[in-house]
């Protein structure tokens, strides 16, 4: 248990980690609209989506990179559910920790997969 403890603190590092580069998507995709509109020779206010567009955008941007991680962390927790249920050797104790991991982590991508779908929706609602 303590190894899957260390596993999970390490992705969970990782992630936070790695969500400080993820997150500066949205300048960059900013700049690189501005640089086309200015290409483009159009005038700013019939070039860009203001800033609703921009704050949908970023929204859209650290749903999809949250869901994401939770995905990821949602695959190894099945995973090593998986591998729980192959070293229980019939013992019930740890076939119903196996069993509750792997429940616990499908309601989890379920409810991931709802909340991007609802969060989506919105924002393509108030955009449009």
């Amino acid at each position: 248990m303590k190894t899957t403890s260390k596993f999970i603190l390490a992705i969970l590092l990782l992630g936070t980690l790695l969500l400080p580069t993820l997150a500066a998507t949205p300048a960059l995709a900013a700049s690189a609209q501005s640089e086309i509109c200015q290409g483009l020779g159009q005038a700013a206010g019939s070039c860009s989506t203001g800033q609703a567009g921009t704050l949908n955008a970023t929204l859209k941007v650290i749903v999809d990179v949250l869901s994401a991680i939770a995905g990821v962390v949602a695959i190894i927790m099945i995973v090593i559910s998986g591998l729980k249920f192959i070293t229980a050797n019939g013992d019930s104790s740890n076939i119903a920790s196996a069993r509750s991991s792997l429940i616990y982590a499908l309601v989890g991508l379920v409810v991931v997969a709802l909340a991007q779908a609802i969060v989506h929706f919105v924002l393509d609602r108030v955009a449009g």
